[in-house]
Parts: C-alpha cells; sequence; structure tokens
C-alpha cells in the first residue's frame, strides 16, 4: 500500500549504432531484484580467479532470456460475459431492469474495464461502465486478480455486483492452464421487459376469398381518370374549382389532384386526396368518433368506394367533398361499356356564373401631398407615381409667370399684403411668395410651396386645376381656402401670350395689353421728352447747381429718407410718378416746392402734363 511508483524498469537500449537488452536491476515499485544478480561468492570467485596459459579462459553458458510480462502477455485479454440487475422505482410497467456487459481482464498490467454494449434508442447511458485500470478488491489495498474470477459467481466493483454467467474459449484455455477450475456455464438472463417488447402482436386475420394478387397481375397499371366539379360558393370566399379523380383498379384506391391553372393566384399543390382505399359506409359510425386523427380500418367500414360507385352526370361524396362528375376520358368509357354496359356517357357542360362587377369607390381626398399621387394608393398595393409629360417639361423648362397678388380677407391689415404668384410651365404647379416689408410686423418669405391647386368645386373623380388662361388681371383665384386678386404682372406674362396666342383666350391676351396700354404710353412719353431735355441739358445743369445752394439752407431736409421714399412709391420702376402723388410726396418730405428754383426744376422734370420724372429732380438731392 506504500507504493507510489508503478512503472517498470527499460530493459531494452541502443548503443553505438546497435540494439542490445539488459536485465532490469528493480521491479515495480522501485523494489530492488536479485533474480538476475550475482551472489557474493561468484563476486569472490571471479575476483580471484586467474586465466590459465594452457587451455585459457573456459566458456560460459549464454544465460537464459527473459521475457518482460508486457511482452509475454501483450494484446491477451481475459473476457467474461455478466449481468447486474438494476431498480427501476418509477415505472408501473417495469420494477428492475436486467443489464448485460462483458468484463475485460488484461493480463499485461492486471487492469480490468467493464463495457456495456450499446442498444440504438435504450434511452440509458452505455458503453464503458468502468474504465480501465486496477480495480480494488477491499479495503486492505488489494487488487482483483485473474485468480479471483471464475464462472457461476458473483464480483463486486464500487458497490455493484455483477453475476458472471461465461466466458470466451481463450479464457476458458488460460484459466485451465493455470490449474483452475472452472465452473459450468450458466443461461444469459435477458430483460423482461425488453423481451416484452420484442414479442409480436398475434393477429388473427381470416383470409379472404377474394384473390387480390388476380386483381393486381389483371389490372395493373389500368386507371379511370374522371373529370370533377367542386362547388364550394356557399362559403365566403368559395369558387368552383375543378379537379381529376384518378381509380385505381389493381387496389380500389382513389386520388384527387388539382388542375392547375396559370396565372390563378394559388400555390401548386398537385394532390387534394392522397391515393387510398375511401370509406362510403361506415358501421353505425358516431358523431364523436375521431376519423380526422385515427386510421380507418375494416372494423369501422361497412362498405368501401367501387367502380361502380362513379357515374358521369352524378355527384359523389368523398370524405366530405361533394364532387359533381361532368365528364371522362376514353378508356374509362370503354371499361364501363364493357363491364357494366353503360352506353351515356354524355359529358355535363358547365356553366361558370358571371362574376359581379364590383364598383370602384374611391375615398374623398383628405388634402396631403398631390391629387393623383395620392391617387395610385387606391388603385395598388405597390403604387406607382404618377406619369409625367416629359415634352411638356422639356420644352417649358425655367419658363415662368409670375403675377402681383392682393389677399382678399376682412382684416385690413392683410388687405395691404402684397404676393408673388409664380405659374410654372413645365408642370402646371403654382408657389406663392411674399417679399419682406420692413416695420411692418408680418415676416415675408414662401406663402405656398410648389403644388396644384384645384379650382373651386372640383372633385377627385373629376379634378380641374388653375391655367394660366383663369390668371388675368382683376380676377380672384382661391388657393386652399385664401382668396387672391391679381393686381400686376410680369411683362414676360404678356411677351409670352402674344407669342402664344392661340393657346389662350383672346379675353385674357386683352385683359393683360389693358393693363399694360398705360405703362407703354408713360414710356413712349418719357422717352420722348428726352430729346427735349438734351436740348436744354446745360440749363438743367445749371439749375440744378442753384438749388442745391438754397437747398442747403434747410437742414432739416434728409436726402437719403427722400430718395428711399421716391423709389418705394415707383413700384414698377418706371421712374414716372403722378404730379398729384408726387407734390403730396414733396409736402410731407417737407420739400419747399413753393420755391421759385425749386418750382422751376418741377416744370423741367415735367413728362406730358400730369407726369413726372422723378429721377431728374432727385439730382438736386445727392446721397
Amino acid at each position: 500500500p506504500q507504493k507510489t511508483s508503478f512503472h517498470r524498469s527499460q530493459t531494452l537500449g541502443y548503443k553505438n549504432g546497435f540494439a542490445f537488452s539488459r536485465l532490469p536491476t528493480v521491479g515495480i515499485g522501485g523494489e530492488r531484484l536479485y533474480v538476475n544478480q550475482l551472489s557474493q561468492a561468484e563476486l569472490d570467485e571471479l575476483s580471484n580467479k586467474r586465466p590459465t596459459l594452457t587451455y585459457g579462459q573456459a566458456k560460459q553458458a549464454p544465460p537464459s532470456g527473459f521475457i518482460p510480462a508486457h511482452v509475454a502477455f501483450d494484446k491477451k485479454i481475459l473476457k467474461f460475459d455478466a449481468y447486474f440487475q438494476e431498480d427501476v422505482p418509477l415505472s408501473a410497467e417495469e420494477h428492475y431492469r436486467i443489464r448485460q456487459v462483458c468484463i475485460y481482464y488484461y493480463l499485461e498490467d492486471d487492469s480490468m474495464s467493464v463495457i456495456e454494449p450499446v442498444v440504438q434508442n435504450s434511452g440509458l447511458p452505455q458503453g464503458k461502465l468502468i474504465r480501465r485500470h486496477r480495480v480494488p478488491k477491499n479495503d486492505h489495498g488489494d487488487h482483483y486478480h485473474w485468480k479471483d474470477l471464475n464462472r457461476g459467481m458473483n464480483i463486486t466493483m464500487y458497490g455493484r455486483t455483477y453475476r458472471i454467467v461465461d466466458c470466451d474459449p481463450f479464457t476458458q484455455v488460460f484459466l485451465e492452464s493455470q490449474g483452475i477450475e472452472l465452473n459450468p456455464p450458466e443461461k444469459m438472463i435477458f430483460d423482461p421487459y425488453t423481451e416484452l417488447r420484442r414479442m409480436p402482436m398475434r393477429k388473427y386475420i381470416t383470409p379472404s376469398d377474394f384473390d387480390q394478387l388476380k386483381q393486381f397481375l389483371t389490372y395493373d397499371k389500368q386507371v379511370l381518370r374522371f373529370y370533377a366539379m367542386w362547388d364550394d360558393t356557399d362559403s365566403i370566399f368559395g369558387e368552383n374549382r375543378t379537379y381529376i379523380i384518378h381509380y385505381y383498379l389493381a387496389d380500389d384506391t382513389v386520388e384527387v389532384r388539382e388542375v392547375y391553372k396559370q396565372n390563378d393566384g394559388r400555390d401548386p399543390f398537385p394532390i387534394l386526396i392522397k391515393r387510398q382505399r375511401l370509406p362510403k359506409t361506415f358501421v353505425d359510425k358516431k358523431k364523436t368518433f375521431p376519423s380526422c386523427v385515427l386510421e380507418i380500418s375494416d372494423q369501422e367500414v361497412l362498405e368501401w368506394y367501387t367502380a361502380k360507385d362513379f357515374a358521369v352526370g352524378k355527384s359523389t361524396t368523398l370524405l366530405g367533398r361533394t364532387f359533381f362528375i361532368y365528364d371522362c376520358d376514353e378508356f374509362t368509357r370503354n371499361f364501363y361499356r364493357d363491364k357494366f354496359g353503360i352506353t351515356d356517357f354524355q359529358p355535363v357542360e358547365i356553366k361558370k356564373k358571371p362574376l359581379e362587377e364590383v364598383p370602384q369607390v374611391i375615398p374623398p381626398y383628405n388634402g396631403f401631398g398631390i391629387l393623383e399621387d395620392s391617387l395610385q394608393n387606391c388603385f395598388s398595393l405597390l403604387p406607382k407615381p404618377p406619369r409625367k409629360d416629359i415634352i411638356k417639361i422639356l420644352e417649358n423648362d425655367h419658363k415662368v409667370l409670375r403675377y402681383q397678388v392682393a389677399l382678399e380677407s376682412p382684416n385690413p391689415e392683410d388687405r395691404k399684403r402684397r404676393f408673388i404668384l409664380s405659374y410654372f410651365l413645365s408642370d402646371d404647379m403654382i408657389s406663392i411668395y411674399e417679399p419682406p416689408v420692413r416695420n411692418s410686423g408680418i415676416i415675408g418669405g414662401k406663402y405656398l410651396g410648389k403644388t396644384r391647386v384645384t379650382k373651386p368645386g372640383s372633385t377627385t373623380e373629376n379634378a380641374t386645376y388653375y391655367e394660366p388662361s383663369d390668371l388675368t388681371i382683376g380676377s380672384t383665384i382661391e388657393v386652399f381656402g385664401h382668396r387672391f386678386v391679381i393686381t400686376d404682372a410680369d411683362e414676360y406674362v404678356l411677351n409670352y401670350m402674344e407669342s402664344n396666342a392661340e393657346s389662350f383666350p383672346a379675353a385674357t391676351l386683352q385683359s393683360l395689353r389693358d393693363h399694360f396700354r398705360p405703362q407703354q404710353v408713360v414710356k413712349e412719353t418719357a422717352n420722348s421728352d428726352i430729346p427735349m431735355l438734351g436740348t436744354s441739358k446745360q440749363e438743367l445743369d445749371e439749375l440744378l447747381v442753384q438749388v442745391r445752394e438754397e437747398l442747403k439752407l434747410h437742414n432739416y431736409l434728409n436726402n437719403k429718407n427722400i430718395r428711399e421714399t421716391f423709389l418705394q412709391c415707383d413700384k414698377d420702376g418706371s421712374g414716372i410718378l403722378d404730379k398729384a402723388k408726387f407734390l403730396a410726396l414733396c409736402d410731407s418730405l417737407s420739400v419747399p416746392t413753393n420755391a421759385i428754383l425749386v418750382n422751376k426744376l418741377i416744370d423741367l422734370c415735367s413728362c406730358g402734363e400730369d407726369k413726372i420724372n422723378y429721377h431728374d429732380f432727385l439730382r438736386a438731392f445727392p446721397s
């Protein structure tokens, strides 16, 4: 028990390129061996021995060969067949279990292992139960030896008792050669529960008088084909669907296959009812019989479907579905004509019910996005953007008609607000911009983003949008509940409409001409007066110098304020103002118009009777 090392000494060596063997000096556990060593007397004799001169030294006999245990018993294993009994406390079907094992004893190092053959689907951890090692025999440090093993005995290893019943022929020969008397072999005991599961169930089947083999050999590969229809229109989303019923004459089985059509919106499942025998009449079938989850045997069926149960023009109920047979193929006709003498095979014409046209109801426009873009959600599950007129976009790119509009509102502050309405000819969209005015209390900027504006009274089915022909001077347009009055337009609007006069009404074009005619007259008058002023340019320059000298006496005048006020009043930028408005501005700015030089300057700046070119007048007020 005090030994801690169990390795064997090295007996083989290699020296100067040659292999040699040597006798071990120590055994297992490090104990010194005296069997293979010389005695003290032999050593003394060798030390005192003198070589003889006549005969020489005597030849010694070669030592007997030594064979180690791991060489002598290499791959020599004793095998014993055994079993042990295991309790099963939590089962009502078995109280104990018999498990068969094989006990292996390795002669080379006196080690043992226990292995249980693996059984598939046993649910038990099988295989190596005890790994290979020296198995302890008792608490005194002894280990099992091959002398302790025999047939017909019990052996206890780690608290489990094994019954050895037999051994293999090699084990029997080895033990008998060592003088051990073996007990007679015993019969291996098997697990009773496993043997119960292996016993086949006894079935009592009365042999039938009908020869099924003859039917198979006669009608093999002969199939009756019927064309049927299942009317499922009574249920929700039901419809009339066509099927093909196959009746196999070889074994009286029935198969129902679906008729797949392209683009019918259904997955191509080929079989509705797989090939099987279908029951026709049950034996006192109860409503509670779970026929959908249990197999139907001959004991529950009184009559099965046969070939005489199928006929053209009749309905047949198969597993709860009623199929109407309206036609069959040529082989089926010949079979019924020869077998049953039936000659009436007139196919039934199936009339499909016309589909009811459901009118498409378009919901009212909710105000989000463009009408055409929102309308696409009612036509498709994946809406597509509305088609655009690419030719119109390319021809009218960067062409914009601008109008000046005033807000029509009961609030007097809003009536003074002015807006710029832009009409984009490329996509018929409208945007409104409010120029910021200082000290007005209103934040200017974008008033309406670029969008299409519908006319009042238009609907989603018949939407009408504002066009350039609707934008006339003085007309009122309604933009999402706000009313605007068109007060002015850009000269580009008149030029564009005159160049495309055939595309616009005459009234729209005439309203723009009437609006721009006074401005053109004033400009022509101003342009006609310029040469006249050119002749008195020296006189005008001299007069301006005199007026500046006189106005220096009026220190309260603000030249910058005067210039900004005149420029703001000239909204169209023509440089011409009405004489009455001009004099009113001079009075509000405290300009001394009653002075002789200032009055003379006003006369020189006059253009016609009631128009004044204020640009020359402002030269007297340098910034």
